[in-house]
Parts: structure tokens; sequence; C-alpha cells
């Protein structure tokens, strides 16, 4: 029997040997999934992280006649907050935010829920059908309606010929941002409706058994179960929206070559931005009005998020 006198010392065995405590094997890092990951961080950061860091130094500068391009701090900021002209484009973008977004998601959740009832006769070809001008590129889309607007060689002006009436111009003054949100619409309802549609799917079908059990018309249904599960995808679609709006660039650039008395320069921010760059060579100023922008953007799109979220909880 081993007692307590006959135990070796720690450290040691029976015949003096000095055992060594075994360290404590230290895990090796799995980087497999940075070498997924890295590919698309490297691009990440060429295309979208660098062009901002760059901007947000440019903005700081300014190209003066006496000293060349030489460092101003936040002149350029002061310079954007007080120009009557991005603010004007500001709110033109702002107005055409309001009345465009929710007209565009709201036909394009009247759509989807009409697609996903089981009352609707070919509803694989009404889904394709809304979906298709999405797939038109936004230039031939904007050529395409532009041509449409025209009064002395398009659609209306054949219209006024033909009936003998005076269809307002939809390229004047008045109408224009109707026109372009009129173009915006068309283009991005396929896009939001199945945006919709596809969150529709997921719905359990017991849950449409169980309302119907319970004596819930379509009505009901639509109300107490398919709006509470498209809140998510309508977020999504507004925080989309507003990044669409406040980007706006292509429909009035393209046609400002038929209105150039209408659509200005700085008809949206991004125009604004883009000539002062390319036509005034305001690089400094250029990117400081696009900072502004981005950040605009970015506290609107949050707080859309944000009560989204919150009604949703």
């Amino acid at each position: 029997m081993t007692t307590l006198s006959t135990l070796p010392p720690s450290g040691q065995t029976r015949r003096g040997a000095v055992v060594r405590p075994r360290k404590p094997q230290t895990q090796k890092r799995d980087w497999t999934g940075w070498k997924f990951v890295g590919p698309f961080m490297i691009v990440f950061a060429l295309v979208l992280i660098a062009p901002v860091l760059y901007s947000i130094y440019l903005s700081f500068f300014k190209d003066q006649l006496v000293g060349g391009n030489s460092f101003v701090g936040f002149e350029n900021y002061g310079q954007a907050l007080t120009d009557p002209k991005f603010w004007e484009s500001m709110g033109r973008v702002t107005l055409f935010f309001v009345v465009q977004v929710p007209i565009m998601l709201g036909i394009a959740l009247f759509a989807a829920l009409a697609i996903d009832s089981a009352r609707l006769h070919l509803s694989s070809f009404f889904r394709i059908a809304i979906f298709l001008p999405y797939a038109v590129p936004a230039v031939v889309a904007t050529l395409m309606w532009g041509f449409m607007y025209g009064t002395k060689f398009g659609l209306v002006g054949n219209l006024n010929e033909f009936f003998a009436i005076a269809i307002p111009n939809p390229l004047g003054s008045t109408w224009v941002l109707a026109a372009i949100g009129n173009i915006v619409t068309w283009e991005f309802i396929g896009y939001n409706m199945i945006l919709f549609y596809a969150a529709l799917r997921v719905i359990p079908t017991d849950l449409y058994e169980a309302a119907s059990l319970d004596g819930a018309g379509a009505f009901r249904i639509i109300r107490s179960i398919k709006m509470p599960a498209l809140r998510p995808a309508i977020v999504i679609g507004g925080i989309f929206s507003v990044i669409g709006s406040f980007q706006l660039f292509n429909e009035p650039s393209i046609l400002q070559s038929l209105a150039p008395n209408t659509i200005s320069t700085y008809f949206s921010p991004n125009m604004y931005a883009y000539n002062l760059s390319f036509s005034g060579q305001q690089y400094n100023y250029s990117a400081t009005i696009a900072i502004i922008v981005g950040l605009i953007t970015a506290v609107i799109a949050y707080i859309v998020q944000n009560s989204g979220s919150r009604k949703e909880a």
C-alpha cells in the first residue's frame, strides 16, 4: 500500500526522472473563411472605401489662383451649406422621394398581393410582364419615354394633332419632375413587386388554413397575416428607394438634351456634382457635395430602417 511518505516529490517519478508539465495546446486560427471573403473585401476596399476616403481628402482642399491646391479645412462644407443651387436640387429630389416612392411601392405591393392570390388567372404571365421593364437599361427606357413625351415628334404630339387637343408638355417646367417620376416608377415596379412576392411565398400555408377555419376573409388575411410578414420587405424596398431617389442622375441627364431650358445642370445633387467636376473643373467642391449628399442619404435611410424595425417590434 502506498503512503504519502513513499510518494515521489512533485515533478519527479519514482526513479528520479523529472516530469515536465505539458504545455496547453494552442488552437490554430482557421483562415479558410477569409480565403473566400478575401477577394470580395479587396474589391470592396478598392471600389468603395478607397474612393470615399479620397473624396473626403479632396473636400478639405481648394484649388486657388494663388498657392494652388491648398488645405482649407471645412471651408468647402460651409460654402455647400449656403449654396442655393445645392439646396434647390436637394429640395427637388426630396419632393421626388416623398411623392414617387409611396406610389411606386404601393403599386408594387398591390401587384404582389394580386399575383399571390389564387383569384388572378395567368399569374405567371403578369409576373413576367410587370418585371420586364426592370430588365430594360435605364438609358434605353429614358430615351423611349423621352420620345413619347415629345410634343413635336412623339406620342404626345401625335395625340394633340389627332384629337385636336392640347396635352400639357410632360417636359415642361411644371410636369418634368412628374414625367421623370413616371419613368422611374415604370422601371422599378417590377423589382419591388418581386421583392414583395418573394416575401409572400415564404408565409406558411398553415396560417392561411387556420385563418380560413376561423372565418377570416381575404382582406382580414391580408391585414393580419400578409402585411406583417411583408413589413421587412417593405423596409428594404424603402431603403433602396431612398438611395435611388437621392442618386437621381440618368433620367434627368438624358432628358436634358430634349428639355435644356427645363432641366438645369443642378437639377439633382448628383447632376450638380457631376457638372461641377467635369464641366467646371471644381473637383474639391464636387467631392464636398457628394460627401454631404451621401451623409444625408445615410441618415434618411437609417430613419426609414429604424421606423420599420420599431413597428415590427
